[in-house]
């Protein structure tokens, strides 16, 4: 699994993963919030879904990956679902991660899943 991560992580660094910042015009590298998600109650992860979305969008989050097909190249298969969202910079990932609707949300994520989720700073030019 970690070489899985490492490879997206890598794969995405590799497509030009930054972005400009507004004034100087110099590039900035993206972040990407990863996740592995178990969920153990389908019904009650939907309200999930419904909460987090419009944050992810608020913080200028953009949807890579959404618990899409996995292949483990190397160590155990993930068990659950796999999401990428790339943000326009760390902070926003940060903020986002941080900010009271995300934790308002994570509550009821806590209570319907298992989850991993870490954030990861792409590579500058």
């Amino acid at each position: 699994m970690k070489l899985l991560i490492a490879t997206i992580v890598l794969a995405l660094a590799a497509s030009g993963c930054t972005t400009t910042k507004p004034g100087n015009g110099t590039l900035a590298p993206r972040a990407y919030v990863i996740a592995e998600i178990q969920v153990t109650d389908p019904v009650g992860y939907k309200d999930y879904l419904a909460a987090i979305s419009p944050i992810v969008e608020k913080f200028g989050g953009t949807y890579l990956a959404r618990a899409g097909q996995t292949r483990s190249v190397e160590g155990p298969q993930p068990t659950g679902r796999v999401v990428i969202i790339e943000f326009p910079s760390f902070a926003a990932a940060q903020s986002f991660e941080e900010a009271p609707e995300s934790i308002a949300a994570a509550k009821i994520r806590h209570r319907t899943a298992t989850s991993r989720i870490f954030v990861v700073e792409g590579s500058s030019p």
